[in-house]
């Protein structure tokens, strides 16, 4: 890894303060869905930690120097696309451009092929105007599978959905 040292951990009760001060962040609810509210308050990030340290999907703490940075999560997908995962993250801006995220999306990739056997496929969908997290997925070894033009609205703003995904190998 070039970047600074962090950990994946699952998430604590004490991770809220921080949690709380990089995810009010107006960049960071701008590259993820309408659900990730804006302003983040104590309640969403006491809501969050309630559901991510009990809900069904996979999700860690980015922890640096001992403190919350932001968060990765492996969400489960059902019926027809049962046999794949959704990646979804976040970073606090003072974090950014380190290496860390395309560290810790390859952590996660390794660890939900690893604690889920029947997953064949981990996918995740950037904005067609968020350069920097398909570069990070493409350092983690995704593949671009398609750009679907002008299918969601972000803020008043027609977004490109691109398609990321990486298979499990056989030796997986």
């Amino acid at each position: 890894m070039n970047g600074p040292a962090f950990n994946l951990r699952p998430f604590r009760a004490e991770d809220l303060p921080e949690l709380v001060k990089h995810a009010n962040d107006p960049s960071v609810a701008a590259n993820l869905t309408d659900a990730f509210p804006h302003p983040y308050t104590e309640e969403h990030g006491r809501r969050f930690l309630e559901e991510a340290i009990q809900g069904p999907a996979l999700r860690r703490c980015i922890e640096v120097d001992g403190g919350c940075a932001g968060a990765i999560g492996l969400h489960p997908k059902q019926d027809l696309w049962r046999c794949n995962l959704e990646l979804g993250y976040w970073l606090g801006k003072p974090f950014r451009r380190q290496g860390i995220i395309s560290e810790a999306i390859g952590r996660m990739v390794h660890l939900g092929f690893k604690e889920f056997p029947e997953i064949t496929r981990i996918y995740a969908t950037p904005f067609g105007s968020n350069t920097a997290s398909q570069r990070a997925l493409e350092k983690a070894g995704f593949t671009l599978e398609a750009r679907l033009l002008g299918t969601l609205v972000k803020n008043g703003r027609t977004e490109d959905e691109w398609i990321y995904a990486v298979r499990r190998s056989p030796a997986t």
